[in-house]
């Protein structure tokens, strides 16, 4: 089973799949940004502002991401695969995936939910954007999979959320 688990920064994306990974037996936690990260020199950011080729490198880790989430399923792991994909390009990675992909998992916390998880947390992800340029840019993202509101939950509600699905797809 493959399961993409996506949102805006800080929406809580990182712990909610390791919550879930830890939850099943043979697992996987696929952390799409690593695939940036690898890339030493030459890399191309996204912005507010982006360039093709930051765009294009985009589209090359979630290329690189989804083979690896195919090749660890056929390795017989569950794979919790999370990235930050919104806005239109939701429906290019889904086909990437084509039939490999189990369930698509939105979380969707409130602007404001964001703004305080962004200050709680040891990391800042809001640097080329502001929490509300990046929400201008997610509301585009189409209404694919399952979308959760996940403002009131603690991070073990919303891991049970998502682990309520993963069992009812199975």
């Amino acid at each position: 089973m493959i399961v993409l688990i996506t949102g805006m920064m800080a929406a809580g994306k990182s712990t909610v799949a390791q919550g879930v990974a830890e939850r099943l037996d043979k697992s996987v936690h696929l952390r799409g940004d690593a695939f940036r990260r690898m890339i030493v020199n030459g890399r191309h950011d996204m912005s507010a502002d982006a360039t093709d080729a930051a765009y294009d490198q985009l589209l090359l880790r979630y290329r690189l991401a989804s083979a690896a989430a195919r090749t660890y399923a056929d390795a017989g792991f569950d794979v919790i695969y999370q990235d930050t994909i919104i806005g239109p390009v939701l429906n290019d990675v889904a086909e990437l995936f084509g039939d490999s992909l189990s369930a698509i998992v939105v979380l969707n916390p409130s602007t404001s939910v964001i703004r305080q998880r962004e200050i709680d947390r040891n990391k800042t992800g809001y640097i080329r954007f502001s929490v509300e340029e990046l929400h201008q840019a997610f509301r585009t993202t189409p209404a694919l999979g399952h979308w959760f509101d996940t403002s009131d939950d603690t991070a073990h509600e919303s891991v049970d959320r998502v682990l309520k699905l993963i069992n009812s797809l199975r």
